[in-house]
């Protein structure tokens, strides 16, 4: 019976393999190379966002830690320390994760493409996707988005405001320290990042 099931797995794997390499053509191969060169910009944009994802949860600990163990003279000179060694991380990481992504894309991502579209779906993606117009309302997304943020934050400052000193406050009771050291600032953020720009 275990026989038996390996070999129906045997088969079964050969198959898969045979109908991919039926869905692949030198065209089509062609096609997804041009299509994974247009995504290149998407590629780097998710190898930042892998480096930077773990970061997150480490700074929060360490503010954290840098409230309850370090001397409060101290304070500033080790966060910029932490500052400096993250920047440093990144610099070095992003272009390792970057390469390697962008090396296993072809392996990882033809495949998939290969099989799901076909070859005159593929040249059509690569004509939208080297369209100018695409292009056009990729760059107004930007503008667009910016304008949006604006306008949420002028509409909802006092509301945000108001809840963050509360907040602020809050924090600063738990750590037993004036409002004004719980966050560092004694502020709410002026306004929001600059969103990245699309690619």
């Amino acid at each position: 019976m275990f026989r038996q099931s390996l070999l129906i797995l045997a088969i079964a794997a050969t198959c898969a393999s045979a109908q991919a390499q039926q869905t692949s053509t030198p065209a089509k191969k062609e096609l997804v190379a041009r299509i994974l060169k247009i995504q290149q910009p998407s590629i780097d944009t998710m190898a930042q966002a892998l480096v930077q994802e773990p970061l997150g949860p480490l700074l929060e600990r360490a503010d954290a830690a840098l409230v309850q163990r370090v001397p409060q003279e101290k304070r500033e000179a080790v966060a910029k320390g932490i500052q400096e060694d993250t920047r440093k991380f990144v610099q070095d990481m992003v272009p390792v994760v970057r390469d390697r992504a962008t090396k296993i894309a072809p392996a990882t991502v033809g495949p998939i493409l290969e099989e799901k579209f076909t070859e005159d779906e593929l040249k059509q993606v690569v004509a939208m996707l080297e369209s100018p117009l695409l292009s056009k309302f990729q760059a107004a997304g930007v503008e667009i988005q910016r304008a949006l943020a604006e306008k949420v934050v002028a509409e909802t400052r006092p509301q945000v405001e108001q809840r963050f000193r509360g907040l602020e406050e809050s924090i600063a009771k738990r750590l037993g320290v004036p409002p004004s050291n719980a966050s560092g600032s004694g502020s709410a953020p002026a306004a929001p990042a600059k969103p990245p720009a699309k690619k």
